[in-house]
């Protein structure tokens, strides 16, 4: 744990001083010490009777303080609320930025100081003061606040994302907030003393309010129409050294984080030390918390009753995952062939992206896919987490006893797999007579140098080649002169989401690959048109998200593809073959 929090205390710092905190930097200067120097119970706010002066100097430390607590909150808990709601994901970024301008012009504006004090004065003799204004200030700049997307915001996101929120995972969340925290508050310091020094801060309340309420909606408007991309892309990524070594430095408790199983240790053993012989992995986690069944008759579950005496192979997938679509046909195969045997699969939905939330999305995904055998809805990751998985896909084969016996984490093996279902099978059943072995062909990549899965949402994209981080909003981008190996970089208008990159006008997409195959998963309805080595093809895209062919080729080969998306179209992720 210490170890953790000293990961996210040094992230955050890296991340507090880094470009991305530059648009945000005025505001905290001016908001920390612009009232800091004005005398007791002077200008439109009312101070409660012998409130001491000093009282006004808490302000800098409120306005970090709600920085702090809003942005851990909405970094930890926002996809999780979110998806809960029936809510636009860029919900809580436009609800701060609505909130830094109404800030703004109360600053400005003293009646509406007074409107917004209105619903607390039931309190007696208690107002809303200017620090407490701060805070709230301090808030909304939280909920608007998106530091470069360091290894260690990378793991909190993808924790927070996953519902691996552990005592681990909150401490982390503390250590870098607080990190992040400290350089601000030494801005809003600065401010403080300035005000407490400077005549004109003293003398001037009243222009020096207006300046800074000018400065807070000046900052929201930024935000708002992505201006402050500008300054990001503008400044080199001074911290991307200090970034790379922390990632070196933690990788261990970073992974741990971002999901690496830990929570059933003898499961854990068999899915890191695997071995081509049956292992005694413990006693097999109960399937539990599905929302949904498919392919069970009428949709009901598939009980432990059911299976008590069948050899069960637990596969956890996800429809849009190409890794996981490489495996299925194998799957298939030995339930077809061993299901009259006493054999049994068990297909864990449990989704990487919120479209793979809706059950009619995994039923059209699984059909498209062939799959027949039962297949349960783990929306929730509690089959998930029971098991301390942390892969797609993913396969548990557990005995005739309900013991696990081998763990098979991502693709490949499928022989030694198979080998020991038969074998698990010969000894429940002495005597049976068991089909010929199957005849899938393993299309598993085996190229250690092919372009790894590339992920296009802001929560997860590491491979922009632009230098900066993608940021939530709606931005204007253009292709640099070049595109270094296995990044990626864009033209055009899109709105950027935590997940995906949604097309807006002349919205196109330049990978640099290595690879046979290239996939994008992607939905919406449209065209997605690709050119790669002079050859353009157009392909028809329509309904919920999925992963299209964009690219096909008999060997691999290192080259640049450049597709360009119809407006409305969504794209997630590359994957490789």
């Amino acid at each position: 744990m210490v170890t953790l929090m000293l990961i996210g205390l040094v992230g955050g710092l890296i991340t507090g001083i880094s470009p991305c905190v530059l648009p945000v930097l005025p505001v905290v200067f001016l908001s920390g010490g612009v009232r800091s120097a004005a005398p007791t119970g002077t200008g439109p706010v009312v101070v409660a009777a012998g409130a001491p002066a000093r009282r006004a100097n808490r302000r800098p430390y409120l306005i970090v303080l709600g920085l702090a607590i809003s942005f851990s909150a909405f970094t930890l808990l926002g996809t999780l609320v979110l998806s809960a709601l029936p809510l636009p994901k860029d919900t809580i970024r436009w609800a701060g930025l609505v909130v830094l301008v109404v800030l703004g012009i109360a600053m400005m504006l003293p009646s509406v100081q007074h409107l917004l004090e209105k619903p607390f004065a039931w309190i007696p003799q208690r107002r809303v003061r200017t620090e407490h204004g701060g805070f709230v200030l301090g808030l909304a700049l939280g909920a608007v606040y998106v530091p470069c997307a360091g290894p260690v915001l990378a793991a909190i996101t993808v924790a927070g994302a996953t519902g691996k929120i552990g005592v681990g995972t909150v401490l982390l969340t503390v250590a870098f907030a607080v990190g992040a925290a400290l350089p601000l508050l030494g801005f809003a310091l600065a401010g403080q003393g300035v005000a407490e020094r400077v005549r004109a801060f003293r003398t001037r309340q009243r222009g020096l309010r207006i300046a800074a309420g000018v400065v807070v909606i000046g900052l929201a408007v930024a935000l708002t129409f992505n201006v402050t991309d500008a300054l990001q892309r503008a400044v080199p990524d001074y911290t991307n050294s200090l970034n790379n070594a922390l990632k070196k430095a933690g990788d261990g408790g970073i992974a741990q984080l971002q999901g690496a199983p830990g929570q059933n240790p003898a499961l854990t053993a068999c899915a890191t030390q695997p071995t081509e012989d049956l292992q005694d992995c413990g006693k097999a986690p109960a399937i539990s918390g599905i929302q949904q069944w498919l392919n069970t008759p009428n949709g009901s579950p598939v009980t432990q009753k059911s299976l008590a005496g069948k050899v069960v192979l637990v596969d956890f997938w996800a429809y849009s995952c190409i890794n996981c679509q490489r495996a299925i046909p194998h799957v298939g195969a030995w339930y077809s062939a061993y299901k009259s045997d006493g054999f049994e699969v068990i297909g864990v939905h449990t989704p990487e992206y919120a479209f793979e939330h809706v059950p009619a999305n995994v039923a059209a995904g699984a059909k498209r896919l062939h799959v027949t055998y039962p297949v349960a809805l783990d929306n929730k990751y509690t089959t998930w987490n029971a098991f301390s998985n942390n892969s797609w896909p993913a396969e548990y084969l557990i005995d005739a006893k309900g013991e696990v016996r081998h763990v098979a984490i991502g693709e490949g093996t499928y022989d030694e797999t198979e080998s020991m279902i038969r074998q698990l099978l010969t000894s429940a059943h002495p005597g049976v007579a068991l089909p010929p072995t199957t005849n899938v062909a393993n299309t598993t990549p085996t190229s250690a140098e092919m372009t790894p899965e590339t992920y296009l949402g802001s929560d997860r994209a590491n491979t922009f080649a632009e230098g900066t981080p993608l940021t939530p909003g709606t931005h204007r981008f253009s292709y640099p002169s070049s595109v270094p190996e296995n990044e990626f970089a864009l033209t055009g208008t899109w709105s950027v989401g935590g997940e995906a990159l949604k097309a807006k006008e002349k919205a196109g997409i330049e990978l640099n690959y290595l690879a046979n195959d290239i996939y994008l998963d992607v939905g919406g309805t449209g065209t997605v048109t690709a050119t790669v080595n002079g050859k353009t093809t157009k392909y028809r895209i329509s309904g919920a998200p999925d992963i299209y062919t964009v690219f096909h080729s008999g060997s691999q080969q290192q080259g640049t593809i450049k597709l360009t998306l119809s407006p409305g179209l969504s794209a997630y992720s590359f994957t490789f073959g």
